[in-house]
């Protein structure tokens, strides 16, 4: 089974690197095969809503996009990690979230047509990320956000494992639980049991 793991922090070895990369060793412990996009190193634009993906179903734009589109397509399961900002996902991965506007339209396009859907059936995904606060409402926003990405992928979202109080850098390491918990929580989904 393939599992892409989208980091999607600006910041290199930050705590949802870290989470990511255990939820990641416990994954590849049921037997996960890994890929992964470090949101960081890419060159993507942000969607210009031109509207070309509505009758195409795909981008007009001509950048990082390109390599992630396939990977987005082929992968049996996907796991994003992010940072808090400002109660949402950060700004690198909101703008490979918008571009997959042409995700969604390729898959409406299909069924427009009476074609299959272009997604392999029974996807999951699942969310990690970390925050400096502990606000009771923290967390919300970017889980709907990565919900609706899911969504528009065809993606079934199962759950998501959510640290409060890590601001600075590498501070997960020192949580009492959080990267066991992330490990298991790689573990179970894989196995199907998150």
């Amino acid at each position: 089974m393939l599992l892409l793991a989208i980091y999607g922090s600006p910041r290199k070895a930050g705590n949802t690197d870290a989470m990511m990369n255990a939820f990641l060793a416990g994954a590849a412990s049921a037997g996960a095969d890994l890929k992964r996009i470090y949101v960081r190193d890419l060159e993507i634009n942000p969607c210009i809503g031109c509207g070309h993906c509505d009758k195409a179903g795909k981008c007009i734009q001509n950048d990082a996009m390109v390599d992630v589109y396939p990977q987005l397509d082929e992968a049996d399961a996907i796991v994003v990690a992010s940072p808090i900002y400002f109660y949402g996902v950060t700004a690198q991965l909101k703008m490979l979230i918008d571009r997959s506007q042409a995700s969604f339209m390729k898959e409406q396009l299909a069924r427009r047509r009476g074609e299959p859907s272009p997604y392999k059936p029974n996807r999951r995904g699942f969310l990690l990320s970390a925050a400096a606060t502990k606000g009771k409402r923290l967390f919300e926003c970017a889980i709907l956000t990565v919900r609706y990405f899911f969504d528009a992928l065809k993606v079934t979202y199962v759950g998501e494992l959510c640290v409060t109080e890590v601001d600075e850098r590498k501070a997960v390491l020192d949580h009492p639980t959080a990267l066991e918990d992330c490990r298991r929580a790689g573990a179970e989904f894989m196995a199907g049991r998150s």
